[in-house]
């Protein structure tokens, strides 16, 4: 049983809920230690094909408890906020990027600070209309960590994310989307039931494909050509040794739709 999240596997997906509500699902100590054990879970699980995060409550998540991370007295000057972070947000991103299982966001109320950096993370974003985004960290004389630096000018261009650096404005749900921040906004009432089709759809494609197509996409961002063409080339020797590419093609030839079985 978890303290500060809650998680459940049906059908290929494996659902794990932010669960601190009353603090807007704000990262602390625990909430870092236990979401790490739900994604390495996740990602030795073999029915496991599709993760999805999402929160609890009134949003997705408030970003950092700042109460636990600059001490009960609230001094800014007492705490070395790099080493927190290489403690923390650094090892939770790294972990979320690594996994060879596509990582769906569940978005809601705000997504500000810390957690817009778990859900640009994430590989694909679902907001709801209620979903609010905002970096935040210059409100309180920071830079952008949590992974926002390498993520946000990626997805939303330099210009748009120095913007949102530098005066810390929240964007809501349809200019994010206008702009390719989330992949998709929903209406809330309809968040849970579209989450849970979008995710079921990418458990049921090719598992392995899946995971070299995070692999090689993010490799791209710091790759030449040539390292680009022979990622494509080491990947496709793998996946065209599995049973989901023999089963694709056969499908295709059968005029049918395949059955993807992950393997």
């Amino acid at each position: 049983m978890y303290e500060t999240i809650l998680s459940e596997k049906s059908d290929g997906v494996m659902t794990i809920a932010l669960n601190r509500p009353d603090k807007l699902n704000s990262f602390n100590g625990v909430l870092h230690e236990e979401i790490y054990d739900a994604l390495n879970e996740a990602a030795g699980d073999e029915e496991v094909r599709c993760i999805v995060l999402r929160g609890e409550g009134k949003g997705f998540s408030a970003g950092a408890d700042l109460a636990e991370v600059i001490g009960g007295d609230g001094d800014p000057n007492s705490p070395d906020l790099g080493e927190y972070l290489r403690r923390t947000y650094s090892r939770l991103v790294t972990r979320m990027v690594d996994i060879e299982k596509p990582i769906v966001a569940a978005l809601h109320g705000p997504v500000y600070g810390a957690g817009l950096g778990i859900a640009l993370a994430c590989d694909l974003r679902v907001a709801a209309e209620s979903a609010k985004f905002s970096v935040a960290f210059i409100k309180i004389g920071l830079i952008p960590d949590a992974g926002v630096s390498f993520f946000l000018p990626r997805i939303i261009g330099l210009g748009r994310a120095m913007e949102m650096s530098m005066l810390g404005e929240a964007l809501e749900a349809e200019e994010a989307h206008r702009v390719g921040l989330v992949n998709k906004v929903v209406p809330d009432d309809k968040l849970e039931e579209e989450v849970a089709e979008y995710a079921e759809r990418l458990a049921g494609l090719p598992t392995m494909a899946m995971g070299r197509i995070k692999q090689i996409l993010y490799q791209s961002f710091e790759s030449d050509l040539a390292a680009a063409l022979e990622a494509e080339a080491a990947g496709q020797s793998l996946c065209g040794y599995t049973q989901d590419h023999k089963e694709g093609v056969a499908a295709f030839m059968e005029k049918r739709e395949a059955n993807f079985t992950g393997k």
